[in-house]
């Protein structure tokens, strides 16, 4: 028998433990041996549900256990999921986890003391949820040299953008709706500013580069600034906006932001609607590949978490390398990065030609403005140009 303790009753939690009792014969059969949940830690009460059996409230006893196996973090935070963790793994404990913002602030650090003792740090749901990523990144793919990784990476953000789209809604209504429906928190900060996937990029990043890549150097825009008048423009280009999570490896120098871009119909992401995830890979010999699912949810994250503690219970004593880094990774500044870019501003046609040249106008009924794609460009040249104008609002396109 293989005990496994779990940090968390919450949604994710719950969900783990869930998944353990349906699915617990096939569990079993593919870890050759039975997979016993022993604790539940959690701070709560939960009377009339059978986890009351095996609830603690003190993580000292989950630890001091000699027992458990594989601790699954699932509470989310950076603390104390970080202290948790770490003297985990130095008890010789391997740890699964969900927790992008402990993945993305002390990855390479756990990485290091789970090789150092000899047990796993695993954490494919820290990113898309129940889509198999991390794994990919780490074993699937190490044959190609990573040029592209771009995802929606946040369900919030692509279900607001998605129902403003097929809608016509504003952002603040469809915000609310979200929020009902339980996609979207009551403090949606995190989500709709995109830190979320900020987090997430950097770490598909990391793993891309073997090095380290801290979030806080990312570029980071959300789509609270996004209206009707963007959506009109972007369907008129034959397109959406999206919130992607991008990062480039161009020459040796990396690119790393999350923005809302707009993308024509025909790239990989364009049909990824409502709270899906779709994360785009583009590698020097395999080419383009695409992984696609629910990236938030109960039971696929759960779903994510146990695959990663099935992979534990069969790696004993074994450490499946990672290979991640502390060496940190200087991003190309973004003044470098180049694509092209859509505006929308109160100057003159004339104006406009007069700074860029020559460009694709856009119209939209009802709206008495101009409004133009450049030609491909790097961003510090275009700020430079833009300055010239009148600039209502611009974003950067990717086709």
């Amino acid at each position: 028998m293989i005990n496994i303790a779990v940090l968390g009753y919450g949604t994710v939690g719950s969900g783990v433990v869930e998944v353990i009792n349906i699915n617990h014969e096939s569990i079993n059969k593919r870890v050759g041996e039975e997979v016993n949940v022993k604790y539940v830690l959690d701070l709560r009460e939960f009377p009339g549900d059978p986890v009351q059996e095996i609830l603690v409230h003190d993580y000292n006893v989950i630890l001091n256990d000699p027992e458990v196996k594989i601790v699954v973090e699932v509470m989310g935070g950076v603390n104390p999921a970080y202290t948790f963790v770490k003297s985990a793994l130095e008890a010789g404990k391997s740890v699964c986890t969900s927790n992008k913002e402990l993945v993305a602030a002390h990855g390479a650090e756990l990485l290091a003391i789970a090789k150092e003792k000899n047990v796993n740090f695993l954490f494919e749901a820290s990113v898309g949820g129940g889509i198999p990523i991390i794994r990919p990144l780490n074993q699937s793919l190490t044959a190609d040299e990573i040029t592209e990784i771009t995802g929606i990476l946040n369900g919030t953000t692509n279900y607001i953008l998605s129902k403003m789209t097929d809608e016509g809604s504003d952002f603040d209504s469809v915000l609310k709706i979200a929020q009902e429906k339980g996609y979207a928190e009551r403090n949606p900060e995190a989500d709709v500013e995109g830190y979320d996937a900020c987090r997430k990029i950097a770490i598909l990043t990391s793993l891309a580069l073997g090095k380290q890549v801290d979030y806080q150097d990312i570029h980071t825009e959300g789509i609270t600034k996004i209206t009707d008048a963007e959506i009109k423009y972007a369907k008129a280009l034959g397109g959406s906006i999206k919130l992607l999570g991008m990062s480039k490896f161009e020459n040796g120098t990396t690119y790393s932001m999350v923005a809302p871009f707009i993308i024509g119909g025909d790239h990989p992401l364009a049909t990824v609607s409502g709270v899906f995830n779709g994360i785009f890979i583009n590698g020097n010999v395999l080419g383009d590949t695409m992984f696609y699912g629910r990236g938030a949810g109960k039971l696929p994250t759960a779903s994510a978490v146990v695959a990663d503690v099935v992979d534990a219970a069969r790696h004993l004593d074994t450490n499946i390398m990672t290979i991640w880094d502390s060496e940190k990774v200087t991003l190309g500044d973004m003044s470098s990065f180049e694509c092209r870019y859509f505006v929308r501003t109160n100057s003159k046609e004339a104006e406009v030609e007069a700074a860029f040249g020559d460009v694709q106008y856009v119209t939209v009924d009802g709206l008495n403005e101009v409004a133009f794609v450049t030609e491909k460009m790097a961003e510090g040249d275009f700020e430079a140009k833009a300055k010239e104008l009148d600039v209502i609002y611009r974003l950067r396109t990717a086709f």
